[in-house]
């Protein structure tokens, strides 16, 4: 299978978990966001891998028009229900993959995307198509869990969320997410990294890991280098890890026009 059916059979039966997840329902992400765009000339947001819905309904108020885009209709009609729950009727449900959006050029005064590019094999070429369907001027946010710069500490990261999900393609440092969107028209207006804790039992359920996935998680992060669980804060009671520490970032770039 490629990427792209690995994702629509691990999200798929996992659909409704991305609505209710505190991991994606909250954090302070979100209300960042919100004061981002609020300084912002807001006609038209596409929100791209829309998941839960959680960013087009935080959004939508401020907007007239609101696109959710996502790869599975599973997960659109979760989001869909959740949003029209909330009263938001300026909100649109597409299904298309991020790595070649069907809208014109210079579309959207404004694009986000939140907690997904580390499932895209060519995340080039969803930067190159964010460029291309924003206007000149527009928008860029983009919320995503990062990798160290250390090799080491990056390749680990990945492992464990690869062992834990196969959709999961490669958490990218933040230097390289600066690097792709500077070469691809974009200029970088705020950078912020925030710790992410992920409780060990949650994380593995949320993907509904096996038994015996999840054991086998347990003793490749139990038996690491002491180095690793250190710079990773695992926490580990009677061998079974509890929890550990991860970063995510939040980005707004402009397009240059």
């Amino acid at each position: 299978m490629d990427n792209k059916e690995i994702v629509a059979s691990q999200f798929g039966k996992n659909a409704g978990k991305y609505v209710t997840s505190k991991g994606h329902a909250k954090g302070k992400d979100l209300n960042i966001l919100l004061e981002m765009v609020q300084e912002n000339q807001n006609r038209y947001l596409l929100d791209i891998a829309t998941g839960g819905g959680h960013v087009a309904n935080k959004l939508a108020p401020l907007f007239e028009k609101v696109i959710a885009f996502d790869l599975l209709p599973e997960m659109l009609e979760k989001a869909k229900d959740f949003i029209r729950k909330n009263g938001h009727e300026n909100v649109s449900f597409v299904q298309g993959d991020a790595q070649a959006l069907p809208f014109s050029d210079q579309t959207f005064d404004t694009v986000t995307c939140r907690i997904a590019p580390h499932h895209f094999p060519k995340v080039e070429n969803f930067v190159r198509e964010t460029e291309r369907v924003l206007q000149k001027g527009g928008l860029f946010l983009l919320v995503d869990n990062v990798a160290a710069e250390l090799d080491e500490y990056d390749q680990f990261y990945n492992d464990i969320e690869k062992k834990r999900d196969p959709s999961h393609y490669r958490a990218h440092k933040k230097t390289e997410w600066i690097s792709l969107l500077e070469k691809n028209r974009f200029r970088i207006e705020s950078f912020i990294v925030f710790k992410k804790k992920f409780i060990f039992d949650g994380w593995c359920e949320m993907m509904g890991l096996s038994e015996s996935g999840k054991l086998e998680l347990n003793t490749y992060m139990t038996s690491v280098p002491s180095h690793i669980i250190e710079f990773f804060s695992i926490h580990i009671e009677r061998n079974q890890v509890q929890s550990f520490q991860g970063e995510t970032m939040l980005l707004a770039a402009r397009k240059e026009g």
